[in-house]
Order: structure tokens, then sequence, then C-alpha cells
């Protein structure tokens, strides 16, 4: 049965009094489908929007202002470590498999990012980079690129594999980055952004969105740093949500109401984020897009989510509540839970149930905490080396099998029809081999429909012989042409020869002869019967060669 969940993690609200099992409890996994239910909750957590990440065996909880993570293990249904960081942690996010051992991306309260490689305990550090705190992280589904946004309205693109390296370039290189460095800066936005996503399809076609307190929500080309399109909200939007699809963007407000950004405009098919015409001008979301909560509720939506149907979107507010919405009315639907705390993150976990659902290769039963050690220590060179250290530890539990490569496989017999210019002999025989054999052990009584079956598979096995003949007698006749244009191709070519090689000798017998004669009229040489002798060795020497041209013709 398909089964979907999401978790929820809420913000402890000290002026609030709530019963004290309620309180300490912060992050809960509730089942959507096919029946919404509470199955499971932590306890001692309290988190800010963007702080929350989840794999297939874990939980990253950064505790709101706090230097610290609380990692609880899904499968134990405890927690597992408490893992302290040199600054304020205020946003993360998971690059990497959801089922595997990844790395985890924080943005700090000064600026910087933090790389956590999970397996490992490997911690990388970057320079300041934004001049003020990072408020959100998103990765891209290639796992390639980080982007991170910040207070100081400004987007950051980074190359993970390059943040990993224990290669890094060198700083006296003007031709390359800086260590550590982000590839680009996107600037567009006027204030602190709020919320920044992928689109979920990687390729040429792969944009991010992001919403910021400029009450914009803008639509990058990251690769190229370029602006696709922007919309303008009339209010600030605190949380974003996309379509599985990447068709459409969700955007929640502080009065708790949903804004719905359509990429596509009613009656044109065209995609409203790669449309020339519609880049420059910003455009602003009919009211009609904008969803209401009923009655007075009018609590911030700090998280959304989308199903993975794409027909139910999912909003957690700041009076603990989760309502859902019916995306293809474009209405409100039903409360799902009530959290009684503020509601910060929501993030849907991949549906389960499918028949063809693989087995994961991977699976991280302890995370390795964190070491932060210097660039000697980790093998990270500033000169182009990559030596990879000899204490660097990669802990997991393989589930299966490693494939080993065999140094020199031999071609199967699908390979080798797939190289071969036409159908093997030895297939065709083979397949003609089956087909008589089937008909011998047919050979027993047959009745009427079982004689117009045999009748028929013979009538077909003589039609397919008569093709293998034909088609036989045709490749014979185009080898018989090609050897037979070739043969007189090295014919015309060994005759152009002997002429020129015999125009060649005749130019230099009648320069001769005219030297001769030259030297007889100065009186330089006597004349002698020798001339004849000469002459008559030239003679031979040009019917030498026409009996070679004779020969040739003759072959």
């Amino acid at each position: 049965m398909l089964t979907e969940s999401f978790i929820a993690s809420t913000r402890t609200v000290e002026r609030k009094a709530q019963a004290t099992a309620t309180k300490d409890i912060g992050i809960h996994l509730h089942d959507l489908q096919p029946i919404p239910s509470l199955k499971t909750s932590f306890k001692k957590s309290t988190t800010q929007p963007n702080c929350l990440a989840v794999s297939a065996t874990h939980i990253f909880a950064a505790q709101a202002d706090k230097s610290v993570i609380h990692v609880y293990n899904r499968d134990r249904g405890n927690q597992e470590a408490v893992v302290p960081f040199p600054e304020n942690i205020t946003c993360l996010a998971l690059a990497g498999p959801y089922h595997g051992a990844g790395t985890l991306v924080l943005g700090t309260q000064g600026g910087r990012l933090i790389l956590w490689e999970l397996a490992t305990g490997r911690q990388i550090s970057t320079a300041q980079s934004h001049l003020q705190s990072v408020t959100c992280l998103a990765v891209d589904p290639t796992f390639n690129f980080i982007l991170s946004g910040s207070s100081d309205s400004n987007l950051q693109l980074w190359s993970l594999p390059s943040l990993l390296s224990f290669s890094q370039p060198s700083q006296n290189d003007p031709g390359q980055p800086l260590p550590l460095s982000p590839l680009r800066t996107l600037t567009n936005h006027r204030a602190a952004i709020n919320a920044l996503l992928f689109a979920h399809v990687p390729g040429q076609t792969s944009f991010a969105v992001s919403a910021a307190n400029d009450q914009t929500c803008v639509v990058w080309d990251y690769v190229n740093g370029t602006v696709l399109h922007t919309y303008l909200l009339g209010d600030n939007p605190i949380c974003l949500a996309l379509d599985p699809a990447d068709r459409a963007a969700y955007a929640g407000f502080t009065d708790g109401s949903i804004q719905f950004i359509n990429f596509y405009k009613p009656n044109n098919l065209l995609h409203g984020t790669v449309d020339p015409s519609q880049q420059a001008i910003p455009t602003q979301p009919p009211p009609s897009d904008r969803w209401h909560l009923p009655g007075s509720l009018s609590a911030p939506a700090y998280s959304l989510q989308v199903s993975y149907d794409s027909t139910t979107l999912l909003s957690g507010h700041g009076d603990g509540k989760v309502h859902t919405w019916n995306i293809a009315k474009g209405l409100y639907s039903a409360q799902l839970a009530d959290f009684t705390l503020p509601v910060t993150n929501l993030l849907m976990l991949p549906p389960t149930g499918f028949p063809t659902a693989q087995t994961p290769n991977l699976k991280l039963h302890n995370v390795v905490k964190p070491r932060y050690e210097s660039s000697h220590d980790m093998g990270t060179s500033s000169n182009g080396d990559s030596t990879i250290p000899l204490n660097y530890n990669f802990t997991a539990q393989l589930l299966s099998t490693l494939p080993l490569q065999d140094p020199c496989p031999e071609a199967s017999d699908l390979d080798t029809a797939l190289t071969h210019p036409s159908f093997p002999d030895s297939m065709l025989e083979e397949g003609m081999a089956e087909l008589a054999a089937m008909n011998d052990r047919s050979s027993g009584p047959l009745d009427a429909d079982d004689h117009n079956e045999a009748d028929t598979l013979r009538t077909e096995n003589q039609h397919l012989k008569t093709q293998l003949d034909d088609a036989l007698r045709r490749q014979r006749e185009a080898i018989a042409e090609v050897l037979e244009y070739d043969k007189q191709s090295l014919r015309r070519n060994e005759e152009e020869s002997v002429r020129r090689a015999r125009k060649k000798r005749r130019r230099i017998r009648k320069m001769e002869m005219e030297e001769r004669r030259r030297k007889v009229v100065m009186g330089e040489i006597v004349e002698t019967g020798n001339e004849n002798g000469a002459q008559g060795a030239e003679e031979e020497m040009d019917d030498d060669l026409s009996s070679d041209t004779d020969e040739l013709s003759s072959d």
C-alpha cells in the first residue's frame, strides 16, 4: 500500500504555558496517506524555520539561538547525539541521496557555511562570504550545487564537489577562484532572503526560486546567474514550496494566506520562466490566486509542502496547526494536525509501498561526530595535489554485494549481434534450428487447429529461409561487385603509372637527342655509329613498357 508521510518540527514559546509532555516534544512524524495519523515523536528540540533536515535513518535539527544540532536516530526512535559547533546554526540542508550517507550543509550566524560529512566526520568551514547571517540553504537534485541566502539580500552559488575536494586551488593563481569560495553571487533582491528552492528536475532547463522581504519571488537561471522572471506578491513571503512537476510555486505569508504562483500563463503552453518576452517584465499574480484561511484564523504560515501527487498542499502555522489545501480547486480543505507549538518546518518524505522499489545499497546506522582538522591534517593542499589522509575512514553498512568488474569480459551473443553489420549467420541458423525442433516436437497427433498452426509455421519458416537465401545471394553479389570494382581500379592505376613512365621516358630521350644534336653542330662531339645502338635500346625499352601495358589489359 502506498504510504506518504511528513515530518514537522516546532519552536518552543516560553511565554505560553504548555503542558510538560507537550512542551518537551519538538519533532513529529505524521502519516498523510492513506490515513492521517501521528506515528512517533522526538523530544528536546526547538527549531527555527529552515533548520530541519531528514535522511532515511536520521533527523537533524538545529536548535534555535544555539550552536548545537540534535541528531535523532529514526530506527531506534531516540536522540543519538548532540553536536556542538563554534557558532550559532541558522539553517541547514542535506546534500546526498535520501538512502545513503550524505553531507550536512550548515549556515551560520556569522555568514559562513560548514560542511559535515556524516559517515567520515570530516568538517569543512568556509570563510565569511555573506555580510550577515545565512537564512536558508538549498541543494540541487544532482548534489553538485548549493545556494545560500542571507539577510544581506544576496544569494551565493557554491560547488559542492569543490568544497569537498582534498585539492584546493592556489591563492596565488589569478585565474582560479579562491579556496572554499562561492562560484558567483546573485543580486536582485533588496531585502533579506527568507526561502530558497531548486527545481526537482536537473538539466539545462533547471532553475531556482527565492523569496525575500522585498515582496518578490524571483526565478533564477542559477548556472548563468541571470533572472528568468520576477513575481510581485504584494506582501513579504516567509516560506516557499514547489510543485513536484515544477509547474508552480506556493508562498506563505504572515497572515496565514497562501499565494499560488503559476509558471504558465492562462491559455498559453509556453513556460513563463523561459519565455524571453516575459523575463523582463515582472508579473503580479491575480488576487484570485491568493488563498485564505477560513473564519478568524490568521496565524503565520511558516512552512509549506506539496504531496507526491500534487493534489494537496500542507501548511504549518504559528498556532501549531497543520492545514491542507485542495490545489485543483484552490481552496482550504481541513485541519490535519494540531501540535500546539508553532510549526516552523515541514518536510515531505519519499512515498513508500511501490512494488518496484529498489533496496538501498548503503545504510548509515550512526553518524560520525564532526572533527575540525587543519588542511595539513586532512590532506588538503593548495598546490593542486589531492592526498587523502590515512585517517580518513568511511563508516556505513553495505546492504548489497559490490559489483566486481571483469577485466576482460566476454562479449555476449546480444553484444555480438548489436555490433555485427547484419544478423550473424550463426544466430539465424540457431533460430531456424529451434523452429525445426519445435515442429519435430509437435509432430504427434494434431487436430485441425494444430495442423493449421503447423502449416502456418512451416510456411513462415520456408518464407524466412527464402528471404535468408535471397539476402545471402545479394550479399555475395555485392561482394563480387566490390571486388570487381577494386580490381578494375587497380588495373586503371597501374596502366596510368605505365603511361606516365613512358611519357617521362620519351621526354628524357627527346632531351638527350636534342642535346646530342646541339653538341654535334657545335663540334663538341663527333657523330659515330653508336647512335643507332642507343636509339635501338630506347626503342626496346618502349617496347617493354608497351608489353607491360598489354599484359595489364589482358588481365
